[in-house]
């Protein structure tokens, strides 16, 4: 892949806090503490389902890739803002911004595809349970799994590659904390129209599309459940579905709140952008492991095997 002759940038500057830092140390350690709970969160949740038998179900794959997905994103970019934050070198290369893109990317399409087949996955036991292990058999969860990574970075290098091919002249400076797509535009002073067809359909695979599925899923789960005649069995559905959904309102939430933010509002989207890569990937695996109650068993039962 090559660039344009007409570019002139050759790095790009990061200042991650918009008016400058006063308290690095301070700063520096609250992020730290973020990135290593997630880490540990994370890691914790993909490790007692790859150990306990009795999470190998297709619901469980799915939790656990979207620990993957949240390990990856909080990796791509807070460590390297804490390396800015440490030595005070904030510039970032071509490659180096392109490559957390890439990355940064991949794990966001990845994440839209498995809030919908995690929605689907509560659709067919809930409203079709007598099907559910035909459907969701081991080799249609490995090749659901399979399609997931393989769309995501495929998905990726296309949108990278047509990014690549932007003419960079403004201000190398980028007010945020790591590469991302709307800062990289704002440094161009002309794009191809290739990008922004590529752009406007990433919106429309990988958050519309999903959102809109998981919103047709979840009218017709929650109709079973409010005619179900037990009560008990309404709250054991529900239970199933609490942390899905809290997972995706925070999800979207965040996302709508980036989209409605004005384009010249650096300050708000430094904002978003934190909570979306750091805060986010820490809480859905503390979110998963609060409501389900077999996943807090299969924690304790490897902690207390643990020597």
């Amino acid at each position: 892949m090559f660039m344009k002759n007409e570019t002139s940038i050759k790095y790009f500057y990061l200042l991650p806090f918009y008016g400058g830092i006063q308290n690095k140390s301070f700063i520096s350690t609250f992020f730290f503490l973020i990135y290593l709970v997630g880490v540990f969160v994370n890691s914790s949740i993909i490790t007692v389902i790859c150990l306990e038998v009795q999470l190998h179900k297709p619901m469980y794959l799915f939790i656990c890739n979207l620990s993957i997905v949240d390990l990856i994103c909080t990796s791509v970019t807070v460590p390297k803002l804490l390396h800015m934050l440490l030595s005070g070198d904030h510039i970032v290369s071509l490659s180096q911004c392109y490559t957390q893109l890439y990355f940064f990317v991949s794990v966001g399409s990845a994440e839209g595809i498995l809030l919908f087949i995690m929605a689907y996955d509560r659709y067919v036991a809930i409203c079709i349970p007598l099907h559910y292990h035909i459907i969701l058999s081991q080799r249609n969860c490995t090749l659901i799994t399979f399609g997931i990574w393989a769309a995501a970075f495929l998905n990726s290098l296309l949108y990278t590659t047509t990014a690549l091919y932007k003419s960079f002249c403004n201000s190398n400076i980028i007010h945020q904390f790591f590469c991302d797509a709307k800062s990289l535009t704002k440094t161009t002073c002309t794009s191809t129209n290739i990008f922004f067809i590529v752009t406007g359909l990433e919106i429309l695979l990988f958050a519309v599309f999903p959102l809109l599925f998981i919103l047709i899923s979840y009218v017709k789960i929650f109709s079973v459940i409010f005619n179900m005649k037990s009560k008990e069995s309404r709250r054991k559905a529900f239970s199933t579905c609490s942390s899905h959904v809290t997972v995706i309102s925070i999800y979207y939430g965040t996302a709508l709140v980036g989209y409605l933010i004005p384009s010249n509002s650096e300050v708000q989207e430094s904002v978003v952008n934190i909570v979306y890569a750091s805060i986010i990937p820490m809480i859905n695996p503390i979110i998963y492991g609060i409501q389900n109650s077999n996943v807090q068993s299969a924690l304790l039962g490897l902690t207390i095997r643990v020597p």
